[in-house]
């Protein structure tokens, strides 16, 4: 589905993405891990195209390196920021259906809706009709991806959903990820907690110094002690 080939990304003459590549298959939940300034942020930039990369991005077997980020994203690629970017004088229902996608092609309904939002998340019903920055920082974080659903993506990218978030709300996070992918959308998600990453991805990579240094099941690297010393553990 996701297949990245060679990726080189710069931020002036830093030299952040050093040729990665690694692939996200169908209905799969890919993990990419790695200390800050791995260039994990920058791989799912340059992919969305908001970073301009050197390099191959296929998705769905189409070339979409070279595009600008609204054309990749009407091709069924989905993007949650770090910073998640809500629009704070909106409400939680405008929030939403900002995300929604005009029209649906393939013939398909849409496999998220507001509703399953409200379902899923009771505390976004009641504030529906409140502005977006009254939410507190896990409700933002949930609105955020949520709101990203709303485009009937094929494939969805996360950027550190769990992060500052208080225990309770980081098992909301993970519950939802699994809903998501049962409902057929594949994940590439950035992850800090070990242990959400390895509990519901099916693979994951490891990147240092703008490289993959690793590839393999969360088992392989729960037994690789080499790796995570020196690639993951502070």
């Amino acid at each position: 589905m996701l297949e990245v080939d060679g990726l080189h990304a710069y931020y002036g003459k830093s030299h952040i993405l050093q040729g990665i590549s690694f692939r996200v298959g169908e209905r799969e939940i890919v993990s990419l891990l790695g200390r800050n300034g791995a260039g994990r942020s920058t791989t799912i930039k340059s992919i969305m195209g908001i970073v301009r990369p050197d390099g191959i991005v296929r998705f769905n077997g189409a070339r979409i390196d070279g595009l600008k980020s609204h054309e990749i994203a009407r091709r069924g690629l989905g993007y949650v920021p770090e910073d998640r970017a809500i629009f704070p004088d909106l409400t939680v229902r405008e929030n939403l259906m900002l995300g929604t996608k005009s029209a649906h092609g393939n013939g398909r309904s849409a496999r998220w809706s507001i509703e399953d939002t409200f379902a899923k998340f009771p505390l976004l019903r009641e504030r529906a009709n409140s502005p977006g920055g009254v939410l507190s920082g896990g409700e933002q974080q949930m609105l955020t991806i949520c709101r990203t659903l709303m485009g009937d993506p094929d494939l969805v990218m996360i950027d550190e959903p769990t992060e500052g978030l208080a225990p309770k709300l980081v098992e909301l996070v993970r519950e939802l990820l699994l809903e998501i992918a049962q409902r057929g959308i594949s994940i590439l998600i950035i992850e800090q907690k070990l242990t959400i990453a390895l509990a519901i991805s099916q693979r994951v990579y490891v990147m240092g110094h703008g490289r993959i240094v690793f590839e393999g099941a969360p088992a392989e690297l729960r037994a690789n002690d080499a790796v995570r010393k020196e690639w993951l553990e502070v």
